[in-house]
Parts: C-alpha cells; sequence; structure tokens
C-alpha cells in the first residue's frame, strides 16, 4: 500500500485503521472493498454478525451490499464516529473512504456511519466526540 494507513487497537471499537502520514483533504485514501450481495442476504448476515458483535456490511444502495467480511480490505476496519474526518463516495459501483479535512499522522480515521434510524435496535456509539449522538443511526429521533 502507500503508507496512508496502518491498523492497530482502536479505543472506538476493536480494531482501527489510523493515518501512517499526514493525509490532505480530499486524498482517496482507500477503497471499501468486500463480495457485492443483496441487501436480502445483508440482512441475513447482519444477524449473524451480530452474534459476534462484528459487522463488516456497507450499504451500497436499496439492492445491494458490500460484505467486507468477504474478499475485503482494511478499510472494513474504520469505525464509526458522529464528528468524521473522512466520507465515503460511490463512484462506478466503487465505494471510496475520502478525507474530508487534513488528517494528521497517527490520528484515527473514522467516517459516520449513517445507519438507517428506523432501524429496531439502536447501536450505541463509543466515539466520544464532542456532538456524539449517542448511537451509530443518523438523525434518529429520540436517539
Amino acid at each position: 500500500m502507500n503508507g496512508w494507513i496502518e491498523i492497530r487497537e482502536s479505543g472506538i471499537h476493536n480494531k482501527g485503521v489510523f493515518a501512517g502520514k499526514t493525509i490532505p483533504k480530499g486524498t482517496y485514501i482507500i477503497e471499501y472493498t468486500g463480495e457485492i450481495i443483496t441487501s436480502e442476504e445483508a440482512d441475513k448476515r447482519d444477524t449473524e454478525n451480530e452474534k459476534k458483535g462484528l459487522t463488516y456490511i456497507f450499504i451500497l444502495d436499496e439492492d445491494r451490499c458490500i460484505d467486507g467480511a468477504i474478499h475485503g480490505n482494511d478499510a472494513k476496519y474504520i469505525n464509526h464516529s458522529c464528528s468524521p474526518n473522512c466520507d465515503c463516495e460511490i463512484e462506478g459501483g466503487k465505494v471510496w473512504i475520502v478525507a474530508n479535512k487534513d488528517i494528521e499522522k497517527g490520528e484515527e480515521l473514522v467516517y459516520d456511519y449513517e445507519f438507517p434510524h428506523d432501524d429496531d435496535v439502536k447501536d450505541a456509539c463509543l466515539c466520544r466526540s464532542h456532538n456524539c449522538r449517542g448511537f451509530i443511526q443518523a438523525n434518529a429521533p429520540n436517539a
């Protein structure tokens, strides 16, 4: 790889992705890869994965998802934060993790997972940012 990232233990959750060197705003850091699956299959796998406490499902659109646990790369270890320093850009069916500000060497890369707010179960957020919503769901009413 190009030295942009390194994987190590995270204070947010499990493993995390950290800047191996200063990353300038606008940099396409890494593509989120994995097996392309249907939304129905993603729901099945997500239910199974919840028992283990880890899931690497990225929603592409209402019909397709990427399962980073199958043929995925280190992008699957990027944690959620309510104050993200990265965004996800979908271009040509590929998901890119892009720096939305300059990221200092050693800083953890994070993006807002924006889980649907209509999920039955609210997932607690552990980001500890100054504007933490308390939940990973985006715009969750009464989160």
